[in-house]
């Protein structure tokens, strides 16, 4: 075991003996496939953090635009800002707070059901039922939080959306520790699963998962847990409370809000609304960049700031790359993903010493992710996550420019390759303009 409490293994890098979990030892691996260094473990204040190109990034530039740009950036997206979906009619998010206790999506009347499918050959020696008695309510998860809470930093995304829902802190109990209160027996391959809905069964949203999903993840890796906390507070109505199910590397459709019912099934097929509707709900996060802001318009032969973040998916990252060039001009044919581009590198940021808002003192508490000596990632950045890039920049002539940005991942790959196809998430190379006066 590491210091973390995980397990570990000794893995060989470049001549040095290093104890890394088997993320890490698989982003390094993929790294030096590629011939790119990889990013330090530790990262501090006085830690040079390593960019794909071999760059220093600890001393960014002392200039005062990038300083500006770099001032309005907020790692963790405050609980009010998530962005919701007004899915349901009515619209389930914004059901009114008097009405909430009566459908049980309040701390004092939640409860949870887990039972076999009655179509399949499922065996629970225990089924937690309302019909039982025994069904998990609020009192029942806050006595396992007190042994066996975690927390982890997630972003939240949606397969077919541009924009993220939220980066943010989540907390709660591996759905593992209940499930064994169920004393499952035998012919358990999945878990369906769903939450309130209008009591109205066309608006049901529904989700499931392979069993060995909840029940074990790789070492250093997270696990599938009841949430109950977002950013170190209760999470609200809107974001999926009293209790929603958050499954780590997938997107958000998975991570079912408001959740009351779990069917622990012997069928080997996927139960999900997202897949009927002709997505891959099977793929994990993807590597890819964004834009946070592009200035509408710049004076020519001045330096312009601009920022953005980088979702980082299962292959990981090791750049975040741009590319400028006159709106209108030609882009190179027969180069669909635009890999002839003349990109740059962007400046990827180290951790923030303030984390968020929401968090006293920006501060974060322990988390998995973290090493609980130096209270520093390990690895950055952090898979699963996000981080902020920046760049400076300047053009000469006045006029209407276009700008790009893509992700090189840990295996050397750049985006929207090596999975470009929009039914597993939105992968497309974003594009931004301005105007040069």
């Amino acid at each position: 075991m590491d210091k973390n409490g995980r397990n570990s293994k000794t893995y060989v890098n470049s001549g040095k003996i290093d104890k890394m979990t088997r993320g890490e030892a698989l982003m390094t691996m993929g790294a030096m496939a590629a011939g790119v260094p990889f990013l330090q473990h530790a990262v501090s204040k006085n830690v040079e953090v390593v960019t794909g190109s071999g760059k220093s990034v600890a001393g960014i530039p002392e200039d005062p635009v990038l300083k500006i740009a770099i001032s309005e950036l907020e790692y963790l997206t405050p609980t009010d800002k998530f962005y919701v979906q007004l899915r349901g009619k009515p619209i389930l998010s914004e059901i009114p707070d008097d009405r909430l206790s009566a459908i049980g999506l309040t701390r004092d009347t939640w409860k949870l059901e887990i039972f076999p499918d009655h179509e399949s050959n499922s065996e629970l020696g225990n089924p937690l039922t309302m019909e039982r008695g025994n069904a998990l309510d609020w009192n029942d998860l806050m006595k396992l939080a007190e042994i066996k809470s975690v927390r982890f930093l997630h972003v939240l995304s949606c397969t077919n959306a541009r924009k993220l829902y939220g980066m943010g802190l989540w907390e709660g109990v591996p759905l593992r520790d209940v499930f064994w209160l169920t004393d499952p027996k035998q012919n358990i391959r999945r878990i369906y699963y769903y939450g309130y809905h209008n009591d109205e069964p066309a608006q049901l949203f529904k989700s499931s998962l392979h069993i060995s999903l909840v029940l074990e993840e790789a070492p250093g890796e997270l696990p599938v847990i009841l949430c109950y906390k977002l950013n170190g507070e209760w999470i609200s109505h809107a974001n999926g409370g009293p209790v929603r199910l958050f499954v780590p590397g997938y997107y958000s459709n998975r991570s079912i809000k408001w959740l009351q019912k779990i069917v622990v099934t012997n069928s080997f097929q996927a139960n999900d609304t997202y897949a009927e509707a002709n997505n891959d709900v099977e793929g994990q996060l993807k590597t890819n960049a964004k834009f946070i802001k592009v200035p509408e318009k710049v004076k020519a032969g001045e330096k312009f700031a601009v920022t953005g973040l980088a979702q980082v998916g299962i292959s990981g990252l090791l750049k975040v790359q741009y590319m400028l060039q006159s709106a209108g001009m030609l882009l190179p044919e027969n180069d669909q993903y635009l890999a002839k581009g003349d990109w740059k590198d962007a400046i990827i940021l180290p951790p923030p010493e303030n984390w968020g808002s929401d968090l006293q003192g920006g501060k974060l508490p322990p988390v998995i992710q973290f090493n609980t000596s130096s209270g520093q990632p390990i690895p950055w950045p952090i898979i699963n996550t996000i981080i902020h890039w920046v760049f400076l920049e300047k053009v000469d002539k006045a006029g209407e420019y276009e700008l790009r940005c893509r992700t090189i991942d840990a295996n050397g790959i750049a985006q929207p390759m090596p999975r470009p196809f929009g039914r597993s998430g939105v992968n497309r190379i974003e594009v931004a303009k301005f105007i040069s006066e």
